[in-house]
């Protein structure tokens, strides 16, 4: 049995007497993929900062592989696109990891050409990341992220703010690199777009209240405890499909 990346064994973390996150027992395994869903507030971006170590739990212990190598991937709403950096610039300031010299080697030139093509974006190199669409300037954030070849891959909402062509485009190369070994773990709103279709779920609203395969988290009961409101699952081709609950009106009985 191989030795988790990152675990949590009884983790709480709070803003002065503001509990955020309490009690989280988590283990993100090599080659995992987990998708954390709860609503706003819930502690999820919570929950990415302390992966990272942008902040210490307040009580627990966050656990991490010696080895292990970890990216984030932030929300696009957070990136100042203004920002004077070329797309080839944004991946190469991730290559310096420290380094004095502020050119670059032949290899790493080659590298950054070749996860363009990876991603989608080969030619886009010179064009300023504020030139780009929505769906182009998250997979440049996910080039980035990549570059260093991580363990373990943090997402903040990856498909926020994209159509649903590009959202199935991300997911689909999610899928890829997970296949190829990468344990990933992302937050998202988008219970039935991207949720549904991961292999592991964790439902969250300050405690985990469920996780497990979509089929046995995304049920009414766990779904209810998690958002506060009532929701009706059903399925179509064997996945779940979560509907707001419908109120019906009481029929008067003669």
């Amino acid at each position: 049995m191989t030795d988790p990346l990152v675990s949590f064994e009884g983790v709480s973390f709070g803003y002065g007497h503001h509990p955020v996150i309490e009690g989280i027992d988590l283990r993100l395994e090599p080659g995992s993929f987990t998708g954390v869903v709860g609503p706003s507030g819930s502690g999820k971006t919570t929950l990415l900062r302390l992966l990272v170590g942008a902040v210490r739990p307040t009580t627990g212990t966050v656990r991490r592989r010696g080895d292990v190598r970890v990216a984030y991937v932030p929300q696009v709403e957070t990136v100042d696109w203004n920002f004077p950096v070329t797309v080839g610039e944004c991946l190469a300031m991730a290559q310096l990891g420290g380094r004095r010299l502020p050119w670059r080697s032949r290899q790493e030139r080659a590298d950054i050409e070749a996860m363009l093509e990876r991603l989608g974006l080969a030619g886009l190199a010179d064009r300023h990341i504020r030139a780009l669409s929505g769906g182009q300037q998250q997979r440049v954030f996910l080039a980035r992220a990549l570059i260093g070849r991580p363990d373990l891959l943090l997402m903040d909402e990856p498909t926020s703010g994209v159509d649903v062509r590009t959202r199935h485009e991300i997911l689909h190369l999610l899928e890829a690199l997970n296949t190829e070994g990468t344990a990933m773990l992302l937050t998202t709103h988008d219970l039935n777009g991207i949720a549904a279709h991961l292999p592991w779920l964790v439902c969250l609203n300050r405690r985990i209240l469920g996780q497990g395969a979509p089929a046995a988290v995304l049920t009414p009961e766990v779904l209810e405890a998690t958002y506060g409101a009532r929701m009706e699952v059903l399925e179509h081709a064997g996945m779940p499909v979560v509907v707001d609950a419908v109120h019906r009106p009481l029929r008067a009985v003669r």
